[in-house]
């Protein structure tokens, strides 16, 4: 069995995979092109790709070997998932394993957005700051502040737990249905979007990539926010209008924001480059070492169980 991994994975899980396996790994870690993944569905029987990767219909189209794809990563936006189905595809992906480091980074941000620490540091570097005073770069706390999710899920979850028992803030979140988990971060339930926004000071998105969230939060969402409130992305870029929400920074709608996911990665709105309130980072989400192992072999042992003709641990499709 032919698999082939696109970009450079941990070492532990490339040694694992090349143990069991004949592995093409892409040793100059550089992505692959569309015409690349379109060669490799005919040349090898599982793909591994991660988020970098578009497999769409056309490449899925393009061949007729590949029969397994185990997605290095929880989100799978970047796959047609019918077209996969169609042609009898399994498609894998590696949840829960990066729980934890996505809710430490979303914490990350919303530490920086609201103490002003990325506008902090750039100040200091650029040797304009003159030193202390009372009323320099004023932030704001999160004791007692309300942080809306909006999903609830894995992710979702822990960022509540972190910002209820570690900074004192109070939960709401909005999600399909009531979540009775929510009951350890003594969190409301608000079925209806607007309604969460408007009572949030902090609100951070927990949903999944897809034409159904495509632009959830628009212009008419960021509108429907407390004035004076942060947003926190560490879901998915296509969730969120980039253009309305660096009008809403620029107005002073959002006292500020931060990212770690855009909709083409890697390029960055070019909109909010320029503004000091809003915190960037390279999609790290998941970006510690110990987590990048544990989805790798994650996804090995999806590969695993498809040679072995067992189920899948984590079918997607």
């Amino acid at each position: 069995m032919r698999i082939l991994v696109t970009r450079r994975w941990p070492e532990a899980v490339e040694k694992a995979l090349a143990y069991k396996f004949d592995v093409t790994f892409n040793s100059d870690d550089k992505p692959l092109s569309k015409n690349d993944l379109a060669a490799a569905m005919g040349e090898f029987d599982v793909l591994c790709p991660t988020v970098s990767d578009i497999i769409d219909a056309g490449v899925i189209a393009s061949g007729e070997r590949v029969r397994l794809i185990a997605n290095y990563g929880v989100g799978f936006d970047h796959i047609d998932i019918a077209a996969a189905k169609a042609k009898g595809i399994a498609v894998s992906n590696t949840p829960g394993v990066l729980t934890d480091a996505t809710a430490d980074l979303a914490l990350t941000l919303m530490l920086m957005a609201t103490r002003r620490a990325g506008e902090g540091e750039r100040e200091l570097r650029a040797g304009r700051w003159t030193g202390w005073g009372p009323t320099h770069m004023v932030g704001s706390a999160l004791k007692d502040k309300v942080l809306g999710c909006v999903g609830f899920g894995r992710i979702g979850q822990a960022t509540a737990a972190r910002a209820h028992h570690g900074f004192g803030m109070k939960v709401g979140y909005y999600a399909r249905r009531e979540m009775p988990q929510a009951i350890e971060v003594d969190g409301t339930f608000y079925p209806d979007l607007e309604q969460l926004l408007a009572v949030s000071d902090v609100v951070s998105l927990h949903i999944p990539g897809g034409p159904e969230t495509a632009n959830l939060i628009d212009a008419a969402a960021l509108a429907a926010m407390k004035r004076g409130s942060y947003l926190i992305n560490t879901a998915r870029g296509g969730v969120l209008d980039h253009e309305a929400l660096a009008e809403a920074l620029r107005s002073g709608q959002l006292a500020g924001a931060g990212l770690d996911v855009y909709p083409a990665e890697p390029q960055v709105p070019e909109c909010l480059l320029g503004l000091e309130n809003v915190v960037l980072l390279p999609h790290l989400g998941s970006a510690n070492a110990e987590t990048r192992e544990a989805m790798g072999m994650r996804a090995l042992a999806n590969v695993e169980a498809f040679a072995a003709g067992k189920s899948l641990p984590d079918p997607v499709a």
